[in-house]
């Protein structure tokens, strides 16, 4: 990093967490795997706690990252609340969307992570399956109770995703039981696992002189391939490209 090192804005949690005789104490906090992704890519990781307002930031951002986490509230896409599906959390929710379309409105370069797809695919409109394991009969996508599975992801040729990975097959780290069902306007699906489910989306046409914005599934902080944080830190560093370009 240096000091004309892109600034990336990550959202995180606010949550009860404990250290050395602290137990339990309400904390920003977020997995160190994120931060030290963007910082690997070349970027200035700066974490962005769900408080009201927090959508202002955007201006001051060279790139953002909506990070992985708990459920979407089911009622934000008109939807009746599945069992399976978590707690609410209206502060997170709230300020997450926000960032959100306070990026897509400026045509700020934006990497969406898991939970980060699901929230942007809702502020477009888009919808959520809200238990795979009731859709695909397994819970292939999320293996593990405490950590990473991995399964096989396939690419769309000629997509911004395509590109930036070089490459349209790999096995990803995988760690939901959500997914996108129906998707937001502007939005086409990329990336696909052998069930079905939607892996990733991206713009339809999107070019490098549109703006970037790519949504996986998936958990790129998880593994060791850099290429998403290498692209979205590519963009950071150019001119920004206003979104009614």
């Amino acid at each position: 990093m240096s000091s004309n090192s892109p600034l990336i804005g990550i959202s995180c949690y606010a949550q009860p967490a404990s250290w050395g005789s602290w137990e339990r104490v309400e904390a920003n906090l977020l997995p160190r795997r994120y931060a030290d992704s963007v910082a690997q890519a070349g970027g200035l990781p700066l974490l962005l706690p769900p408080v009201p307002g927090i959508g202002d930031v955007v201006d001051r951002l060279d790139g953002l990252i909506l990070s992985g986490g708990g459920d979407v509230e089911p009622a934000r896409y008109g939807a009746v609340r599945d069992p399976a599906t978590d707690p609410a959390n209206e502060a997170r929710d709230e300020a997450e969307s926000a960032l959100c379309a306070a990026a897509l409105a400026r045509g700020l370069p934006l990497l969406a992570i898991c939970r980060g797809l699901q929230v942007l695919n809702v502020v477009l409109g888009g919808t959520l399956h809200q238990h795979l394991p009731d859709v695909i009969g397994s819970d292939a996508h999320s293996p593990v109770v405490s950590g990473y599975g991995s399964h096989e992801v396939s690419v769309a040729p000629g997509s911004r995703l395509a590109t930036v990975l070089g490459r349209t097959k790999l096995a990803v780290p995988t760690h939901h039981h959500q997914a996108a069902d129906k998707l937001g306007t502007g939005l086409i699906a990329t990336a696909w696992t052998a069930d079905g489910i939607i892996e990733a989306a991206e713009p339809p046409a999107a070019s490098e002189t549109s703006p970037f914005l790519l949504a996986v599934q998936w958990h790129p902080e998880a593994g060791d391939d850099l290429s998403l944080f290498n692209g979205l830190i590519a963009a950071a560093s150019r001119p920004r490209v206003p979104a009614n370009a």
